[in-house]
This record gives C-alpha cells, structure tokens and sequence, in this order.
C-alpha cells in the first residue's frame, strides 16, 4: 500500500524559532520521523513579517540547516530536509516580492498561517487570487487550530472553494472527539496535506504514521493513496 511520506510542517531546524534547542534534538526528531516512515521533512520555520526580513530569516535558516546537515553522525539514514517556512498571513502579502524566497524549496507552493482571529472576506478573497496573482500556491498551515478555537465549522467548506491546498495536524487524529471531525474532513476532501507540525521529541513530537494508521483503518487506503497524490503533487511541484 502507498504511504505518506513527507512531513509537510515540522519546526526541526535548531535554534531559529520554538522548534528544536538544540542539532542533538533535531536529529533525535529526525530519527523518529524515520521510524514514521518519513523520507522528506519540509522545515518550516516561522517568519513574521513585522519583526523579520526575509534575507534575515533565509540566512539563520540557511545556517541552521547546514549545522544540522554537519551534526549529524555518520551512518544515520535519516529524511532529506526541504527548506521552506510558516508564514504568518499579513495584510498585504499578495505583493510581497519575497514570496518566492520563502517557498516550499523547489516549488510553486507557500505554507500560510492564518491569523488567530476569524477570518475576513477580505482575507478570503486575497487568498482566493493568490495563485493568480502570484504564481505560488498557498498551503494553509494546521487547519485545525482555527476551527476549533473559533468554532469556524464552516471554514474548511469555504477553503475547499477556493484555489489553495490545506494542511491539517496528525495530532487532531489522536484524541477524541477531534479524530471524528478529523476523519470527516479527510472524507470531505477538505484536507490534502498531513504535517506533524512537530517542535521536540516530547509533547510534540514527529508522529504521522499514527494518524495515517488511524486514517486507514477508518477511512480505507483509497483515501490514504489520494492523501499520497497530493503529497507528490507539491513535492513534484505539478
């Protein structure tokens, strides 16, 4: 059967953000996206544009990656690193000049973080021609930390309308009673990509493979093969 195997939202790279402390934690969360069966880990620091620029940024991201790439014992067979970052949403950014800076490395894609406030039609509408208008995908970063703090049950519909691609947490399939709205909205078609969104190796930690074993069991591996499609999709920049 056809297996996920890319984490499309992981904050591994040491030292840049609230992510890994440290080249000896980020290889340990490495090693535990190799037992996940993860083969490529999208890093994706966060960037805020009102306290950061993106030369800044790519430069501590680009330093932390090659520490990482140099600490790393020998003999390891550990997952290949993409560079890319999470970009907090800010008024504005459909003409930033830096969008292409920021990218999933190697494609046409951008993970977003959304605001933590409902979202305006304004919003909607900038991310609705964001492709258009930019040439670059936006991938909306942990779906459901919005739904559930502002009960915005109506938001995922509303995203599948429009020209943007939506990633949800592994974590949201662990618990009851968010794995029920996690499976029916992987059912919906809401959801295409999964990401750990992984920051340490205690309480968050790598851990896809337990939400795509959750996802089959309920949901069959069709669904698992056309999370896959998506997967390849972004990495294949189609």
């Amino acid at each position: 059967m056809k297996t996920l195997t890319v984490d499309f939202h992981s904050h591994i790279l040491p030292n840049i953000d609230d992510g890994s402390k440290s080249v000896e934690e980020s290889v340990k969360m490495l090693q535990l996206e190799a037992q996940n069966g993860i083969k490529t880990v999208i890093a994706t620091p966060h960037f805020y544009g009102d306290i950061d620029t993106d030369i800044d940024f790519i430069n501590r991201r680009n330093d932390a990656a090659n520490i990482l790439k140099k600490g790393i014992p020998n003999g390891l067979n550990l997952p290949n690193i993409i560079l890319g970052a999470e970009v907090l949403y800010f008024d504005g950014i459909e003409n930033w000049e830096a969008i292409p800076n920021l990218a999933i490395e190697g494609t046409n894609y951008i993970l977003i973080e959304l605001p933590m406030t409902p979202l305006s039609n304004r919003t909607l509408n900038i991310l609705a021609s964001f492709k258009e208008n930019t040439g670059y995908t936006p991938i909306i970063a942990h779906l459901d930390r919005y739904i559930s703090a502002f009960r915005t049950y109506n938001l995922p519909k509303t995203l599948s309308e429009i020209d943007v691609l939506v990633q949800i947490n592994a974590d949201f399939f662990l618990k009851f009673p968010n794995s029920v709205r996690a499976l029916n909205l992987i059912k919906k078609g809401y959801v295409q990509l999964l990401g750990s969104d992984c920051h340490n190796c205690d309480f968050r930690p790598p851990n896809i493979k337990k939400a795509i074993n959750i996802i089959e069991n309920k949901l069959g591996s069709a669904v698992v093969e056309d999370l896959v499609n998506f997967q390849n999709l972004v990495i294949n920049n189609l």
